[in-house]
């Protein structure tokens, strides 16, 4: 299984608020961006995982976003969704319901376990999640999706305790909005 974390960043690394808000993305995300290479991405992936938070933010918005408006609302639709959690009971979207995946006895255990049935995964946002995948050693490929703002202060994207973990730079592309999409690797070294 391949497994790919993507993040909407500062230029100063943060993921989120202290708080866990999110206004800087509001704030510095136009209306027409397209990630042309979000998309071929897209093409590649079998399975979209979230975590609860992340779920819920998404479960407000993209089962009625319009592909012709969000363009990529429209492998969001058409990829299966799940979301780990340990509280959720079912998971409604939209008109239906995504999976529960129980993070048992661990949430890299359980999405290890995911490996049998899907052969790359993307998971989006979802910082707790993404941090015990990152510590668990499960990503290969990290792709930041880094906004012209800074905070100086916030939620990192990676977890305090992972130590030196070397990437390598796979692409990298700015876009006229001033976000820069870069796309790495994760060494094997410090995994």
């Amino acid at each position: 299984m391949s497994l790919i974390v993507e993040q909407i960043v500062t230029a100063d690394g943060f993921a989120a608020e202290r708080d866990g808000g999110i206004r800087f993305m509001e704030a510095t995300m136009p209306e027409d961006l397209v990630d042309d290479g979000q998309l071929a991405m897209l093409e590649t992936v079998d399975a979209i995982l979230l975590g609860r938070r992340t779920y819920e933010m998404f479960a407000d918005y993209w089962p009625t976003a319009d592909a012709a408006v969000e363009p990529v609302a429209a492998p969001i639709a058409r990829l299966p969704k799940l979301v780990v959690s340990s509280t959720l009971a079912r998971a409604p979207w939209g008109d239906g319901e995504i999976e529960v995946v129980r993070p048992e006895p661990t949430a890299p255990d359980a999405v290890r376990a995911l490996g049998g049935r899907f052969g790359s995964i993307i998971v989006w946002g979802s910082l707790s999640l993404a941090n015990a995948l990152l510590e668990a050693g499960l990503v290969d490929r990290l792709r930041l999706r880094i906004t012209p703002a800074i905070m100086g202060d916030g939620l990192r994207f990676t977890p305090p305790t992972l130590g030196l973990q070397l990437l390598r730079l796979e692409s990298s592309t700015a876009l006229p909005s001033g976000h820069v999409v870069s796309e790495y690797a994760l060494e094997a070294v410090g995994r």
